[in-house]
């Protein structure tokens, strides 16, 4: 405790000096930073160095049970005592340069900077210290005891990395205040990236440990031991881990290389943040990843080329299966009683190809080393995310059951749905594909057609056609009647059951209405339609019988002059 007994005082007596400082002359402007801003920072810092040095004196005469306790108290103290010294720092640094008390204030600071870094040092070596017993401890402890043993050990190391960030904070007021740097980071600098380089290890360590106990336990299921020794390594690697990602900053703040660490952290952390990323730590990753690739390759590269040749083969097996099977299925489906919808027939077929299909891939998979268990487990999880996910698509996909359940179109039936028209075409689990009349092509989802009303156009065999024809008030009705009645009955594809109608409808405006409705055949409609407009024109215009159009009549009466 001697180096830091020797920064307590040289802070205390700095404290002082800078107090007289400033009683001496309060009425100085000194701009944005005023002395009393100083001299806030300067009470609280002697208070809290006397909290510390009540600590500090306090330890050493302290019961050995009570004596850890204290220790973790000082640190906390220790803690805030240097983040107060680094705040007066910077507050000082920020001084204008015409100020009265800047260049002393200065001077005393700096004078410090050297006792207060070999206390900081002196701190983390007698840490490190405590985590080398501990660890020596370990061996001989278990059940609650090795657990309690080793969360001490990860405080200690949280500990350790915070006055590796005091250093580090040290070093940038050392700079605001124009100091020179070297002597610190000769120190510093070896310091922080050899706890990297251990963190590194450690994570390297416990990942490839875990690999092998993980294969162990496969082997050796329901082994309660190495479930138990799985999940501490777990443990342990996360918290390296975290450790490592947290010294990151300090590696960059320091403008030391941190790629190596970071590439460490990309590959056994299974995520990547934005802290993380850089174009060397990717470069690196990429250049271990092809290392180990090329030895794997140099080492197994028979073994590989027929795992390889078995995957090609079981897949262009099953791809022929599948195909068999689409066939096998959609022949059933001919030859099969039950009244089905084309929709339900081709759906069968893919579902039952595609099915096959993943089948081979899993088996495919299989062969090339890739446990089917945990890739079957994962889908699961997965597809119970992609639920959450996609919960309109499984809106469509249940309307789409529905559909093909209910059958309300089929194959090239015309249908007017959601506002759209036109023959369907095909139609899956998601979507109906309709193509319009001008050969445009509609992609519906399933939820919008079910969840409306949908109208079938094509879904009976027979079709009434609805005409309705106008004669003037001059024409004969009955002559009209008789030649309407000629046309229809004429025509070879309107039926004669059900009989057609035509009848005196309405009298208009402008003219006698007869409406005009045989029945055809639903393929028949539009040319029943389109024949039966064009004969009525040419039959009234050659029988005399008028088609009068929309007129109104105009009565003008002469103003009479008063």
């Amino acid at each position: 405790m001697n180096v830091l007994t020797k920064m307590l005082s040289g802070l205390l007596i700095v404290v002082c000096m800078t107090t007289t400082a400033l009683s001496q002359d309060t009425e100085v402007d000194m701009g944005v930073e005023t002395p009393k801003d100083i001299q806030y920072l300067v009470d609280v810092l002697r208070s809290d160095l006397l909290e510390l040095d009540f600590l500090t004196g306090t330890i050493d005469k302290a019961q050995k049970m009570d004596r850890d306790a204290l220790v973790f108290r000082q640190d906390e103290r220790s803690f805030r005592v240097l983040t107060d010294y680094e705040a007066l720092v910077r507050k000082v640094a920020d001084l204008p340069d015409d100020s009265p008390h800047k260049d002393e204030l200065k001077t005393r600071l700096i004078e410090l900077s050297d006792s207060v870094g070999d206390a900081i040092f002196d701190r983390i070596t007698q840490i490190e210290q405590r985590i080398d017993n501990s660890y020596a401890e370990l061996e001989s402890l278990s059940g609650s005891l090795e657990i309690t043993s080793r969360a001490y050990l990860q405080s200690q190391e949280n500990i350790r990395i915070g006055y590796y960030k005091a250093l580090l904070a040290h070093a940038e007021g050392l700079e605001a205040l124009g100091h020179s740097t070297d002597k610190l980071r000769i120190r510093l600098d070896p310091k922080i990236n050899l706890y990297a380089e251990t963190l590194a290890g450690r994570i390297e360590m416990t990942a490839a440990a875990q690999t092998q106990i993980r294969a162990r336990a496969e082997s050796v299921p329901g082994n309660a031991e190495l479930k138990t020794t799985l999940s501490e390594l777990k443990a342990r690697h996360q918290a390296n881990l975290s450790r490592l990602e947290t010294m990151i900053p300090l590696l960059d703040g320091l403008e030391l290389d941190s790629s190596k660490f970071k590439a460490t952290l990309l590959r056994q952390a299974g995520s990547i943040s934005v802290s993380l990323f850089s174009f060397r730590a990717v470069l690196t990753v990429l250049k271990d990843t092809w290392a180990v690739l090329k030895s794997t390759l140099a080492a197994n590269a028979p073994d590989i080329i027929f795992r390889l040749l078995i995957f090609i083969a079981v897949l262009f097996v099953f791809r022929i299966l599948s195909r068999i099977t689409r066939r096998v299925v959609r022949a059933a489906n001919d030859r099969s009683s039950l009244d089905m919808s084309h929709l339900l027939k081709n759906m069968l077929v893919s579902i039952s190809g595609g099915t096959v299909m993943a089948i081979g891939v899993l088996m495919a998979l299989s062969q090339i080393g890739i446990s089917l268990a945990p890739m079957l487990a994962g889908l699961g999880v997965a597809g119970f995310i992609i639920g959450f996910a996609l919960q309109d698509s499984l809106g469509n996909f249940a309307a789409g059951a529905m559909i093909l359940l209910y059958r309300p179109f089929d194959v090239n039936d015309f249908v007017e749905v959601t506002g759209a028209s036109g023959l369907v075409k095909k139609m899956n689990l998601v979507s109906t594909t309709i193509t319009t009349f001008d050969n445009q092509t509609l992609v519906v989802p399933n939820s919008r057609i079910w969840g409306d009303v949908i109208k079938n156009v094509t879904a009976q065999k027979e079709r009434r056609v609805d005409l309705e024809f106008g004669i003037g008030y001059d024409d004969d009705i009955e002559h009209a009647e008789r030649v309407l009645t000629e046309i229809v009955t004429s025509h070879e594809k309107v039926l004669k059951d059900p009989e057609p109608n035509i009848r005196l409808h309405t009298m208009g405006d402008s003219s006698v209405n007869f409406i005009v409705r045989p029945w055809t055949k639903t393929e028949d409609y539009w040319a029943v339609y389109w024949d039966i407009m064009r004969e009525v024109k040419v039959r009234f215009d050659r029988e005399g019988i008028s088609i009068p159009y929309p007129q109104r009549d105009v009565h003008l009466y002469p103003v009479k002059d008063s």
